[in-house]
């Protein structure tokens, strides 16, 4: 009996084992997805957006920065005095001349003429620098690279910056263009003759040099400038030259405009390109949007969306242009 109770049991144990083995021998072993699989997906939402960007700066003394015409036309530069010195109140420099109506171009505050970007009588274009301007005394310079250009071309509305291990943050007035400038010229000096004083011992011409009146004592011009931003902080900030400044730049805000994450879209600027989740098979479809201001975290869709799609994340890969031959 005792033997007969045993032999069972041994068999039970054999088969549980068996079983345990062929469970394991089907479990399936987890890979990769195929290529093409949806495995995140997100939906457009609505929110306050504001295009920040952030710049490393530094505290500079006497910065160059350009001033750009107000409107398409004709350059031509005043032919009075500068100022030598900056002044408390902006200097007119130059007119731009658009269908015979006359728009002057000024200098802020606080600056000084540095030199002529253009030719007198030169047809100009709205935003282009045209003349290059010194701030007097401490401003912070922020160098901006082509990626971050076209983000920062738009007119800048709000500047922060906070000093390293310094005061901050505090608003910080922008001045003049990002854009880079070319070395500012300085017209060549205006070359008068007279006549031999009285019993002046030789004969000809005395020749005297005077430089031009427009240039206010400005010696040289400017040096040329990459893309950059100048701004100026309030008064009673205690500033050092060289002190490492990060600086927030806001460009452009909307109100409840439709937002993607940055992830989801292929492109940056103007045009770009979102793939749908369509149908139960998770199917993608590629369609076009109009893309608008960005915070770096989510980016604006102007156009192509209702806000009821079902986006897949990461976005569509954009082709590789072809080789040149």
């Amino acid at each position: 009996m005792v033997a007969r109770r045993q032999a069972f049991l041994g068999l039970v144990v054999v088969f549980a084992v068996a079983g345990c083995s062929s469970s394991g021998d089907a479990a399936e072993t987890p890979g990769l997805a195929d290529r093409g699989t949806v495995l995140t997906t997100v939906k457009p939402t609505r929110q306050d957006l504001s295009n920040k960007i952030s710049l490393a700066g530094k505290v500079t003394i006497n910065p160059v920065f350009g001033v750009v015409a107000p409107y398409d036309g004709e350059l031509r530069w005043v032919t009075r005095t500068l100022p030598k010195k900056a002044s408390d109140k902006s200097v007119w420099v130059a007119t731009v001349w658009d269908d015979d109506i006359p728009h002057r171009v000024d200098i802020p505050a606080g600056s000084v003429f540095a030199g002529r970007l253009m030719d007198d009588r030169a047809a100009v274009t709205k935003g282009m620098p045209i003349v290059s301007a010194t701030h007097g005394g401490y401003g912070i310079v922020a160098d901006i690279d082509s990626a971050q250009a076209y983000r920062v071309s738009g007119a800048v509305k709000q500047v922060q910056a906070q000093i390293k291990n310094g005061p901050g943050p505090f608003k910080c007035t922008a001045l003049g263009t990002i854009a880079a400038l070319p070395a500012g010229t300085v017209p060549e000096p205006v070359t008068t003759t007279t006549a031999p004083a009285p019993n002046a011992s030789g004969g000809g011409l005395q020749v005297q040099s005077t430089p031009d009146p427009a240039l206010g004592g400005a010696p040289g011009g400017s040096e040329p400038t990459g893309l950059r931003l100048v701004c100026v902080p309030p008064a009673g900030v205690k500033l050092i030259n060289g002190a490492d400044v990060t600086i927030e730049v806001i460009t452009d805000k909307a109100s409840k405009v439709l937002v993607l994450p940055v992830e989801a879209v292929a492109g940056s600027q103007g045009r770009g390109k979102v793939d749908l989740v369509v149908g139960e098979g998770q199917t993608r479809k590629t369609v076009d949007v109009t893309l608008g201001i960005s915070d770096g975290k989510v980016i604006e869709i102007k156009k192509g969306l209702t806000g009821e799609e079902t986006v897949a994340v990461p976005g569509p890969n954009l082709p590789t242009p072809a080789a040149t031959p």
